[in-house]
């Protein structure tokens, strides 16, 4: 039987979906390992949204909290707010309180990625806050440690992501996710699910 992994995420502008996307054909790779793209509910109103220039969302469906119990393992992915996980992605956790009295996500493995907008912008601080979350729940926190090599230590460009997990950096909203980047997001789910004993 397939190990089914769930891709979670919140991305305003579209660089966490890029990594989601990223993450997905790691996961194809990966013999045994189903994976599948969730986004989490939008909590803005589309006038909110308008004004604050972000694009329509894609057609990826919307997971409810008590679906998350269905997967082996979880990647969640969302973009930072002053160093911490945006709200609609706290809104969403803060609503699996059920699936916590009832203990159904205990002992699931779970890696995070992440967008920041710029170099002090929390490429560490917001997947450390975000660890609370996983604790609660008592899940296996996977972070990619240093298993990407060479990339890790990348100095000539800029480069996000850290030892907890893929990342971004958006810059004003015009960056795209590099080369680099989307090449350990493919690599973090290739770790997280096959390169462990977790699968």
């Amino acid at each position: 039987m397939a190990t089914k992994v769930y891709i979670v995420y919140y991305s305003m502008y579209g660089h966490v979906e890029k990594l989601a996307e990223e993450i997905k054909k790691g996961a194809a790779s990966v013999e045994g390992v189903e994976a599948k793209l969730w986004q989490v509910p939008e909590t803005l109103s589309e006038d909110v949204l308008a004004k604050m220039s972000a694009p329509p969302k894609s057609d990826v469906a919307v997971i409810t909290p008590q679906e998350l119990a269905e997967a082996d393992g979880i990647i969640f992915g969302f973009p930072t707010r002053f160093g911490m996980m945006a709200a609609q992605f706290k809104a969403f956790l803060d609503a699996t309180g059920g699936l916590w009295r009832t203990q159904q996500l205990a002992g699931k493995p779970a890696g995070i990625f992440y967008s920041t907008g710029s170099q002090g912008g929390g490429q560490e601080t917001t997947p450390l806050t975000a660890i609370t979350q996983l604790v609660h729940h008592g899940m296996i926190f996977v972070p990619i440690g240093y298993t990407f090599g060479a990339g890790m230590f990348e100095m000539e460009k800029v480069k996000g992501g850290s030892p907890y997990g893929a990342g971004t950096f958006a810059g004003d909203g015009s960056r795209q996710p590099s080369d680099l980047e989307l090449q350990q997001a493919f690599h973090q789910v290739f770790f997280c699910f096959a390169g462990t004993n977790l699968s």
